[in-house]
């Protein structure tokens, strides 16, 4: 065993020594050391390399020590000799008194050492050895200690084993009869479950039966429920024995019942209707309080059949005998409401028709507003009595309100004013639609659809009637001489309104001057503050040519035609109107201003067409729709050269080709007519009829100004084109009407009819248009006209005339004429 423990301890040393080599080798070092802990070593090695000998090292190995490692301390303690060294060795040793004079001794000894130092190597192997022998023994008595109880413990669980399966046994078997208990007593329950309901058909036929059933009476609900579930039940399971002949008598129950409920509740209806009829029919049709009466006494039975109604409300949706009977309790509500409210309604109506017969507004406005109130009041009553809606409510209610649509629709189809026509789509679309019906709709669905319709026939009568009127109080208008009394209606107009304001401003100076002698009146400066607010309302009024009677009437006409249709029809059929209407209007003002100009002047006519195209313009700008409408028509002038092209007898011998040049083919490929579309935008032919209309102004006055001085330069440029062009040279002052006398008595002719022509001119153009601004705007290029006309004067005379021709001429110059035309602007 030490030999083991002594390879292990030399095997142990050589892996360290091999392990500790590989810490600190140069590469891959396990270990490595930094430049300081080299440092460190290298110290250590340098002081140990002058550390002196000790002095137990024997002799012999201290001879064999080199003399430069021996140090003078060392020199200093060696012993005297040999037997010193091996004195104190053997003295360590305890062999003071033993002396080895013998071989035999020496081994004696030295296997006693030897023994010595084996047993103190070993003493404490040994000793542990020792105490886990004593372990051992331990364990091996614990282990026949545990051997022994789990022996008794094996025969402890054999034996509860045993037990168990016993007990366990007992309690299957208890669990077993438990659970067929059970079994039976559900199966016992269920039966009588299934039977119970059989078992009711008895019971129900009983009550059913019975004499003194009331479907009032508290017991005849609940009877339904049961009958219901039994009917529901035995419907869900065909397979049951009897299933026919069960369900069959359920059904007969039921039918039973619901005759029951609908006898009661007709009865009620129809005896309640019979009442209010043999009171006095005749007097309680016309009675004005006829209605509140019908309305009255149904509300108060309704609470007698309410109960029933919201029990079959209930059960229509599931089962289809109760929808069936609801159905049958709705038509007969709803004949008895109609055979009261027919007669009533007719009467009414015929009252309001024979009261307001010349009024067509009143008449639909009233008319109306009664079957609002008949519409909103049959609604709550239906729900006095039922609780779920039904479109029959709005089919009764739309047959009620088309007795009004038959009285009413003869006499819009009759009337022929516009005025009433519109009047009466502002009723329907206004009031009717958009007040009542938008706020209410769940209640006047049926009215909705009679007043929609009513509207449409309306605005078909009116857009038709438009037509009319357009044709013939637009296109066919034909003036009277007071219409075309232009401009002595302005003049007079403006008379009368200068009259006026003169005698305002003389009451408002007598009125001012009795303020003044007034001093303490505390009301003279309020009296001060209305006459200069008068002052300057009458400086600021409206212009003669602007007043609506002033306008021409195919223009009034037209535009209140408009107004009266832009909220009445829809969008796309006031688009074609006003296309209509606006192009009369304009071939009327065409007409007119021929006319004017005929009987006039020239420029009356003119600015009469310029200012009645600018009122057009002006008014029809708030109407927010577009004026331009499409026109499609059908081009066949392809067709026609079709169709004379294989007319044509050199075509004949083309019919009988088989190729692309068939005749018949290209007669069918070629003469295709064309479909085309073009805009029409009478807003922008109102605006083209405009600039035409200004343009032919300012050129006709340009040439009434100064056309006798265009005429004379066309002249010269005329005569210069032709020098230009190769002709023979000129001098212009040589020419016979070019003559320094000749343009003097133009230019003379010319500056006399400016100032002559130019301010009545302005006071036609102030008195028709009555704008300083619309003015100024189409004065000015007229201005500029005749301002460029004499700056080429000016020049052609600079470079063709001499100073003296200059003075014969005697032109004005630049600024007189600048000053000629802003005096008289």
């Amino acid at each position: 065993m030490a030999s083991t423990d002594q390879s292990l301890l030399d095997l142990t040393d050589k892996e360290t020594r091999e392990k500790l080599s590989l810490w600190d080798r140069r590469t891959d070092a396990m270990a490595p050391l930094t430049e300081k802990q080299t440092d460190s070593v290298l110290e250590i090695r340098a002081a140990a390399e002058t550390l002196s000998v000790p002095s137990e090292l024997p002799i012999e190995d201290l001879c064999s020590l080199s003399s430069r490692s021996l140090q003078s301390p060392f020199t200093a303690t060696v012993p005297a000799s040999t037997e010193d060294v091996l004195l104190k060795g053997f003295q360590m040793l305890d062999m003071d008194s033993d002396r080895i004079e013998t071989a035999q001794q020496f081994f004696a000894w030295f296997a006693k050492l030897q023994a010595n130092m084996d047993q103190d190597d070993s003493a404490k192997y040994r000793k542990t050895r020792d105490d886990l022998n004593c372990y051992q023994e331990q364990c091996d008595a614990i282990l026949k200690d545990v051997s022994a109880a789990l022996e008794q413990l094996d025969s402890l669980q054999k034996q509860y084993l045993f037990v168990s399966n016993k007990t366990g046994t007992l309690h299957e078997a208890c669990e077993q009869l438990l659970k067929e208990q059970a079994e039976l007593v559900d199966l016992a329950e269920s039966i009588q479950q299934k039977l119970s309901y059989f078992n009711e058909l008895e019971n129900i036929n009983t009550k059913l039966n019975s004499p003194t059933l009331s479907v009032n009476s508290e017991g005849f609900i609940p009877m339904l429920s049961k009958l219901d579930d039994c009917i529901e039940y035995v419907s869900s399971h065909p397979n049951f024995k009897d299933y026919p002949v069960y369900l069959a008598k359920f059904k007969q129950c039921l039918s039973k019942a619901m005759h029951f409920m609908k006898i009661h509740i007709v009865n009620t209806m129809q005896n309640l209707t019979s009442q209010l009829t043999k009171r006095d029919p005749m007097g309680l049709a016309n009675a004005d309080n006829a209605f509140t009466l019908y309305y009255v006494k149904f509300r108060a039975v309704a609470p007698k059949v309410r109960s029933l109604i919201e029990q079959i409300e209930q059960r229509a949706e599931k089962i289809p005998e109760y929808h069936q009977l609801l159905d049958e309790i709705h038509q007969c509500y709803l004949d008895q409401r109609e055979q009261l409210l027919s007669p009533s309604i007719t009467s009414t109506i015929t009252e309001l028709t024979n009261q307001n017969s010349k009024d067509h507004c009143a008449l639909v406005r009233s008319g109306c507003a009664f079957m609002v109130h008949v519409c909103q009041d049959e609604h709550q009553l239906y729900n006095e009595f039922f609780s779920k809606p039904t479109p029959k409510v709005d089919e009764l209610l739309e047959k009620l309100c088309v007795s009004l649509y038959d009285v009413l629709r003869p006499l819009i189809i009759h009337i022929i004013h516009l005025e009433t026509l519109s009047e009466l789509c502002g009723i329907l679309k206004n009031e009717m639609l958009e007040d009542h019906v938008h706020n209410n709709a769940s209640q006047l669905g049926a009215f909705d659809a009679v007043v929609k319709q009513m509207l449409e026939d309306v605005q078909e009568r009116l857009v038709y009637r438009t037509h009319i009127y357009i044709q013939t109080d637009i296109t066919g208008y034909n003036p009277a001489p007071g219409d075309l009394a232009y401009p002595e209606k302005l003049e007079m107009m403006e008379r009368i309104a200068q009259s006026l304001k003169e005698e305002q401003m003389k009451q408002m100076s007598q009125e001012a001057m009795f303020s003044d002698v007034q001093l303490e009146d505390p009301d003279g400066r309020r009296n001060s503050n209305v006459g200069n607010a008068e002052a300057s309302r009458l400086q600021t009024s409206v212009s003669p040519a602007d007043l609506h009677g002033m306008w021409y009437p195919t223009v009034r006409r037209t535009l209140v035609c408009l107004s009266k249709l832009y909220r009445c029809i829809d969008r796309a059929v006031f688009q074609g109107l006003s296309q209509e209407a606006l192009s009369a209007c304009i071939q009327s003002l065409l007409k007119a201003s021929d006319i004017i100009l005929k009987n006039k002047t020239q420029i009356d006519g003119q600015l009469f067409l310029i200012k009645h195209l600018l009122i057009m313009r002006e008014q029809i700008a708030p109407f927010h729709t577009d004026f331009a409408i499409k026109e499609i028509s059908l081009d066949l002038k392809k067709t026609r050269d079709a169709a004379f092209k294989i007319l044509n007898p050199k075509a004949v011998p083309k019919f009988f080709r088989l190729n692309s040049h068939n005749a018949i083919l290209e007669f069918l490929l070629e003469g295709t007519p064309e479909i085309k579309e073009h805009y029409i935008d009478s807003k922008k032919d109102v605006d083209r009829h405009l600039k035409f209309s200004c343009e032919q102004f300012i050129q006709q006055q340009t040439q009434i100004f100064v056309g006798n001085l265009e005429e004379f330069l066309t002249k010269v440029a005329a005569l210069k084109t032709m020098a230009i062009q190769g002709g023979p040279t000129y001098s212009l002052s040589q020419q016979p009407w070019a003559q320094p006398a000749k343009i003097n008595d133009i230019v003379m002719a010319t500056y006399r009819v400016m100032k002559s022509k130019l301010p009545s001119t302005l006071q036609s153009m102030s008195l028709y248009l009555a704008n300083r601004d619309t003015e100024f705007i189409l004065f000015k290029p007229v201005r500029n006209n005749i301002q460029q006309v004499f700056q080429r004067l000016h020049t052609l005379l600079q470079e063709e005339y001499s100073g003296e021709d200059l003075q014969i001429i005697a032109c004005p110059s630049m600024e007189q004429i600048n000053l000629l035309l802003s005096v008289n602007k």
